[in-house]
């Protein structure tokens, strides 16, 4: 930096073709940009000019030295310019991660309007169910679902999440329904690879009384429009957020089963890593998706 401040000082000599008018446009003292100049040819150990009382000439190394020195403060002065824009309204490419049937159907729908929001701000949207490290894969936002681990993340919470046990009419008639928790033992589970307990499934009660129930079944995903797939090919019951199947709950292609049973201790949240200041882009995302999910969640409404 003292380079560069060394830079700018010669290089504003030169133009002002002064010590004494360049001090004045600096905001300096007539010794203080003597001593910067001195002080530069001293690290090059090149004389840049030559000082007479009534003119200063730049000598060979003195020209070279003041085009290149030209340059690397434009430079310079285009690379702050870059990041002050960056820093004062939503630009660049904002890289989001986000679950892939949350992000096909509720995330997907949004970014029209976002994205016509700002015109600067490009979108880079994966989608996948798995755990990834934002600041190793280099993500600058995720939405995330369930309950929030403690971590270095900023977290903001966007709209309340109940995970329901459904099935189709279909498996009903044939299998029954069930009529306490411990029922479920007896029945064919769809079964979620990253739900944080696994095959426990913990059901809270009218009463507000929690319960966990190690189920059993023959299908596996980690994904919930599979399972959705299954439920609606009447393979079995699923405990399943309702955003996944609330459409098909009030349309009737589904049914609830244990309907006092559910669990409303997690949440859909977006989640950054922490700094210092956050980038526009990404609290511009935040505020977004905060604003647009406020108040009751449009896949618990009934048609």
């Amino acid at each position: 930096m003292d380079s560069l401040s060394g830079m700018a000082v010669f290089v504003r000599v030169v133009e002002e073709e002064s010590f004494s008018a360049a001090a004045r446009v600096l905001g300096l003292s007539k010794s203080a940009v003597s001593k910067q100049v001195a002080a530069l040819e001293e690290r090059l150990g090149a004389r840049l000019l030559n000082r007479t009382t009534r003119r200063l000439a730049l000598t060979d190394a003195g020209t070279a030295f003041f085009e290149r020195a030209q340059r690397i403060l434009a430079d310079a002065e285009e690379a702050e310019a870059a990041v002050t824009q960056l820093s004062t309204a939503p630009r660049g490419v904002l890289r989001v991660n986000a679950p892939v049937t949350f992000g096909v159907q509720h995330l997907g729908p949004l970014l029209p309007a976002f994205m016509a929001a700002y015109p600067e701000l490009a979108v880079d949207l994966v989608l996948n169910d798995r755990f990834v490290d934002l600041v190793e894969e280099g993500f600058d936002v995720a939405v995330r679902i369930g309950r929030l681990s403690d971590s270095s993340l900023i977290a903001r919470r966007l709209a309340p999440l109940r995970r329901l046990l459904v099935a189709s009419p279909e498996y009903v008639a044939v299998h029954g329904a069930p009529q306490q928790p411990d029922d479920l033992r007896n029945h064919a589970c769809l079964l979620y690879t990253y739900l944080l307990r696994g095959d426990a499934w913990s059901l809270t009660g009218p009463n507000g009384r929690t319960t966990e129930v190690r189920v059993t079944g023959r299908l596996r995903a980690n994904n919930g429009d599979v399972l959705r797939s299954a439920l609606l090919g009447g393979m079995g019951i699923a405990y399943t957020p309702s955003f996944i199947v609330g459409r098909d709950l009030a349309e009737g292609r589904l049914v609830r089963v244990l309907p006092g049973w559910e669990d409303v201790s997690a949440a859909v949240y977006a989640v950054h890593p922490h700094a210092r200041l956050v980038p526009p882009k990404v609290r511009a995302f935040v505020d977004f998706l905060a604003e647009r999910f406020a108040g009751p969640s449009s896949w618990d409404e009934t048609p």
